[in-house]
């Protein structure tokens, strides 16, 4: 064997190892624990004597193997209940049915987890593209066994708090004017809008206190320099991540626990938001 060929072996070896170690890490970045990020949502007229509430954000759980399968939901599942929120808010795609999943869970499998969720006010729910795209309504029948409320263009006090859930946007299934109506028939409290993607904020009729979104995953596999491939937005980066404020009106992303389309994170690693919320401090 000539040197050249040797040599042209060995690189070709290095690239290989490499990349194996590039997608070991991936791998490892989506099936890390999820980052606990804190907000705080100051309210203007927040009820006289009611204490400010937990308010915990999941999104984009995508149950599917490998990354996802429901065991490792139930941990998580575990661990966010020591955070001891009032309420549970998840922003759509409880499922993925991705192509490069290894296994594909029925609609019990996917939601059972859930039901260990604790929270004084319960758990919202509104579907997401996912959703919609594999199994609606046994998914939405599953939740309800759980006591889980599903909110498609509806609304439902909880406490002081007056939860909208707009349907999910990506898939056409939103109607913002039937939720906002849902809301108002309910009488005066804190509104709150909880939609899978975030997509619906520039269409909203009115500020809210918040708007808890998902869909974006923060870009999932991002590069340095370049930045994300994708969020899967018609306004791009706009509502790409985090905790903003667009225009008048505040809004949280989460980058969701699982992932879509390939089971890799880069510089996106799973998070969860638990936001309080409560008085202004300028009363």
């Amino acid at each position: 064997m000539t040197k050249s060929r040797r040599r042209w072996r060995r690189w070709v070896a290095l690239l290989a190892l490499l990349g194996a170690a590039l997608l070991a890490k991936g791998y490892w970045n989506a099936t890390r624990d999820p980052v606990i990020r804190t907000a705080t949502v100051g309210v203007a007229g927040w009820p006289a004597g009611q204490p400010p509430l937990r308010l915990l954000l999941l999104s984009d759980i995508h149950v599917a193997g490998p990354d996802m399968p429901p065991e490792r939901l139930e941990r998580i599942v575990g661990e966010l209940n020591r955070l001891k929120p009032d309420l549970v808010l998840i922003a759509g795609d409880l499922v993925s049915e991705k192509r490069t999943a290894t296994h594909i869970y029925t609609a019990g499998q996917v939601v059972a987890p859930l039901a260990g969720l604790r929270a004084p006010l319960g758990v919202v729910v509104a579907p997401g593209n996912h959703d919609h795209w594999f199994k609606p309504d046994a998914l939405r029948g599953e939740m309800e066994k759980l006591g889980l409320r599903v909110l498609q263009n509806e609304a439902i006090r909880r406490g002081p708090l007056i939860v909208g859930g707009v349907d999910d946007d990506f898939s056409g299934h939103d109607d913002i004017a039937a939720t906002f109506a849902a809301m108002d028939r309910l009488g005066p409290g804190v509104p709150l809008l909880l939609t899978h993607s975030p997509d619906i904020v520039p269409d909203l009729p009115r500020p809210v206190a918040a708007v808890f979104a998902g869909h974006t995953h923060c870009g999932q596999i991002r590069f340095p320099v370049v930045g994300a491939i994708s969020y899967v937005s018609r306004y791009g980066d706009r509502f790409a991540c985090g905790d903003m404020v667009d225009g008048k009106q505040r809004v949280f992303v989460g980058a969701g626990l699982g992932t879509s389309i390939v089971p890799l994170r880069y510089l996106t690693p799973p998070d969860i938001w638990l936001v309080t919320v409560g008085p202004s401090g300028k009363e």
